[in-house]
């Protein structure tokens, strides 16, 4: 029997516990706030604007899992009327080169893949 050793890569299994991180991180809108505040902290009403097609109740949720799984962090400022800023945590920042990669990669393969579905739609379409 093979012995794995720490220079022998083990190979990836998404666990359940995986999937639901992900789920969590890699959602319509959480990719979307955790890219904007990799920029810096922003307000809720900043963050609406910036994300224009993302709804108050949606981006609400958005926040409330972020900081519930520590990628983001919530800050009340003692003003008047209180405001609440949020931030990139360590954690939220260490996902900003697999964010730039995914934008990347999604940039490179995006004529293809459009050409894919153009080619399935086609198929698929049914004969009148």
């Amino acid at each position: 029997m093979k012995e794995t050793t720490a220079a022998t890569p083990t190979p990836h299994r998404l666990t359940a516990e995986h999937r639901e991180l992900l789920d969590r991180v890699l959602d319509k809108w959480s990719l979307q706030v955790l890219d904007t505040l990799c920029e810096g902290p922003r307000r809720f009403n900043e963050l609406r604007r910036e994300i224009p097609a993302v709804t108050q109740k949606s981006l609400t949720a958005a926040l409330r899992r972020l900081e519930r799984n520590g990628m983001i962090e919530r800050a009340v400022i003692s003003t008047r009327p209180v405001a609440v800023e949020y931030r990139i945590s360590d954690v939220g920042a260490s996902l900003q080169d697999l964010i730039d990669a995914l934008y990347a990669w999604t940039t490179a393969t995006l004529p293809e893949i459009n050409r894919a579905r153009a080619r399935f739609d086609a198929d698929t379409t049914p004969e009148g």
